[in-house]
């Protein structure tokens, strides 16, 4: 014991369940059937009308303790950093759906709108996120291909009429609609614990992936070469290949312009997290290469002079509402169902992590609401699906702001851009966009330093990490996705399925029961086993766990079996008149049929005042304990097939003359053991007690003869049972 340890000293009686029951009263709480929580959940009075508006617009609640003198000035400074960020990443991000660039600036800008009035996070950015950008590419090059001369793979009726660029558009917004009215969907019916099911393994290996994918996308922009887009499973090695057949066509003033910008935006974005609490705001490095490759390019006329692309004429304003296509929907509902998915999964998991930071909470199903919103009023308006890009969230949270203040002031310099500055955009050569948006993977890109992490702390999810991105990368991003999950929730079956079962043993001298593996100092009386069962019973592991008590050291079903195969022999005898015995020895017969359920044999067929002969002497078997201790701390519940072959387990050992004990069982299991005639003449309540001491101390009282000094496998010699068969 620690010299000086704090200790404690309880005195009270050795509780079964049944005592504990009739010595302290339960109270009753009144259960609300299915039809009461119907009732509730429409009935409608003040208050909760009142609780409803502000939980569907949060900016009720918190623009009301607004602090106008602490938090404006910070909020404004923030929105425009963003703002400025915001208008690059739109335009760069949108190459990766295969639009035009200015639609970016669209995205950019109405979910925006939306999310300040629905949305619970204060911090997050909304706006374009490159994996979305990348799904919805990958759509749009299924069904409208990159190449005039390519084929369509569906005959879409509401494409007569428009150019490629307006097809493509179509399908982007018509997707990011119907992902839009899935999030709604799936917040109205408070199913917002769906991305639970995305783990931060999966989440970081899906990423990963999209990274990979995104660079290769940004090649063609960086190399200055034609690559028409692919989609579908290993489009990405078709990529490359395509790529690599056409390397001696590289623009080599394209790739002088990446080089030269991924360089100064690598080394200042270095600056500015070595130097974040030094620096006021970080330096705004993007917008400041942008501005640079814009004034060089326009002076120098890079199209001309060297054929590199540009983003071209960027519209003024903005173009009127579209509904989308229900014909679109049927072939693209597929891969919305992941866009909505990943969407959220990501906006949640960043706008978390703030939430945290700044002591504010975050309703999971209201997130939902917002964002289903903000993609249905944003793709009326030709935007893509939003999200909210991690650099930008950060940009946002890092030049100090506060609310989404903010985020409305972003969405204004954006509007502000379309409306009166997109011009002076027009040289910008689309390898600076590339070269931006590579360089903005360096955080996905870096997530591969998680995998010798999680190979020494968790094994299954170092797999669950390394399949989902192999998956996304070979596969395409939609059945990558489905793949991981798949891995993700197979690997959680198998964990339950077959968990760590263990054998417990006392901590000499104390009421603590370990795994008597790691231990040295424990005590174990003789006779008496203590089995903790660490996860649910269910139809699929109830087997595991009797093969892991059949480990034990015998196996109850064989000693019945054996004594059977006994009775037979005895019967075959007493017809032959070849077997000898004594009246004790004809008891522990009776005694043996009666606990294996046979039928006694008649009073006349049992001679007396004889021994048994040398023929069944010699065939016994031992059983090592007489108490079995079922830990069920950790059940949180059984199914009908976990209980019958429960059931049919306890009966097995009680037939061998075991004694079962049941300890630290669930409330509402227990209840659910009476609903269902668990109980009966051979398996009674009796046997289940409050703790796992409780259940020893009965046992010790019942079996005086087990306690013992310190255990020692080498120095005490096993005392058995001995059964005649």
């Amino acid at each position: 014991m620690r010299p000086g340890a704090k200790q404690y000293v309880v005195a009270r009686p050795l509780y079964s369940e049944e005592s504990f029951t009739e010595e302290y009263q339960k109270v009753y709480r009144h259960r609300k059937t299915k039809m009461d929580l119907i009732k509730q959940y429409f009935t409608c009075d003040a208050k909760r009308a009142k609780n409803a508006a502000l939980s569907l617009l949060p900016v009720i609640g918190w623009i009301k303790i607004y602090r106008i003198k602490e938090w404006l000035l910070s909020d404004i400074v923030s929105g425009v950093s963003t703002g400025l960020v915001a208008v690059l990443q739109g335009l760069a991000y949108c190459l990766l759906a295969n639009l035009p660039a200015w639609y970016g600036l669209f995205s950019a800008f109405f979910p925006v709108i939306i999310y300040f009035f629905l949305g619970t996070s204060r911090h997050i950015s909304v706006g374009p996120f490159p994996v979305l950008c990348l799904m919805i590419g990958s759509v749009v090059n299924r069904l409208v291909p990159s190449e005039e001369g390519l084929p369509a793979l569906v005959n879409i009726t509401a494409f007569k009429g428009l150019n490629l660029y307006e097809q493509r558009v179509l399908v982007a917004s018509s997707v990011t609609f119907l992902a839009g009215i899935m999030q709604l969907a799936m917040g109205i019916f408070q199913v917002g614990f769906v991305v639970m099911y995305l783990s931060d393994t999966l989440v970081s290996g899906f990423t990963t992936a999209a990274a990979i994918h995104i660079l290769v996308s940004q090649l063609k922009f960086v190399l200055g070469l034609p690559v028409r887009g692919i989609s579908g499973p290993f489009s990405i090695i078709y990529t490359l290949e395509i790529i690599f057949n056409k390397i001696t066509s590289t623009n080599v003033c394209d790739v002088v312009i990446s080089l030269v910008i991924m360089v100064v935006v690598f080394i200042v974005k270095e600056i500015n997290d070595r130097f974040k609490s030094k620096l006021p705001v970080p330096i705004p490095i993007e917008v400041i290469m942008t501005v640079i490759a814009c004034g060089v390019s326009y002076a120098f006329d890079f199209k001309t002079k060297y054929g590199i692309d540009v983003v071209g004429h960027i519209p003024q304003g903005y173009e009127p509402p579209m509904a989308p296509d229900l014909e679109i929907f049927e072939h693209t509902i597929m891969e919305a169902f992941p866009m909505a998915i990943v969407g959220f999964a990501v906006a949640f998991s960043v706008a978390k992590v703030y939430s945290v930071k700044h002591d504010y909470t975050i309703d999971g199903n209201q997130e939902l609401i917002a964002f289903g919103f903000s993609n249905i009023f944003g793709a009326s308006f030709k935007s893509f699906a939003a999200s909210t890009a991690l650099s930008r969230s950060a940009v946002q949270e890092s030049t100090g702001g506060k609310t989404q203040v903010a985020g409305l002031l972003s969405a204004i310099i954006v509007m502000i851009v379309t409306f009166a500055l997109g011009f002076l955009l027009d040289p910008l050569p689309k390898s600076v966009l590339g070269a931006v948006v590579i360089v903005n993977l360096k955080g996905m890109l870096m997530q591969f330093r998680d995998i010798p992490y999680l190979w020494r702390r968790d094994t299954p999810d170092c797999v669950v990490w390394i399949v989902t991105c192999a998956a996304s990368v070979v596969l395409g991003l939609d059945l990558g996705l489905a793949v991981g999950v798949g891995v993700e929730l197979i690997s959680v079956i198998l964990r339950t399925q077959f968990p760590r079962c263990c054998v417990l043993a006392n901590i000499n001298g104390t009421d603590i029961y370990k795994d008597r593996k790691d231990y040295f100092d424990i005590y174990e009386p003789e006779g008496v086993k203590i089995f903790r069962i660490p996860s649910p019973i269910f139809f699929a592991n109830i087997e595991f766990f009797r093969n892991k008590l059949v480990e034990l050291g015998f196996n109850p079903l064989r000693v019945l079996r054996k004594r059977n195969k006994a009775l037979r022999t005895i019967r075959k005898l007493l017809k032959k008149g070849d077997l000898q015995w004594t009246s004790l020895c004809c008891y522990r017969v009776l005694v043996m049929i009666h606990l294996s359920g046979g039928e006694p044999l008649c009073s006349s067929d049992v001679p007396s005042q004889e021994t048994w002969t040398c023929q069944l002497t010699s065939r016994t078997f031992l059983v090592d304990l007489h108490s079995l201790i079922l830990d069920f701390a950790a059940v949180s519940f059984l199914d009908i097939s976990a209980l019958k072959g429960l059931k049919t387990i306890l009966k097995e050992l009680i037939r061998v003359e075991v004694e079962v004990y049941i300890v630290a069982c669930d409330t509402y299991v227990l209840e659910k053991l009476h609903r269902c005639c668990f109980f009966d003449d051979e398996i009674e309540p009796s046997m289940f007690f409050l703790t796992l001491h409780d259940a020893m101390l009965h046992i010790l009282e019942k079996h005086p003869e087990s306690i013992k000094k310190k255990f020692d496998y080498k120095k005490v010699k096993k005392t058995r049972q001995i059964v005649f068969i």
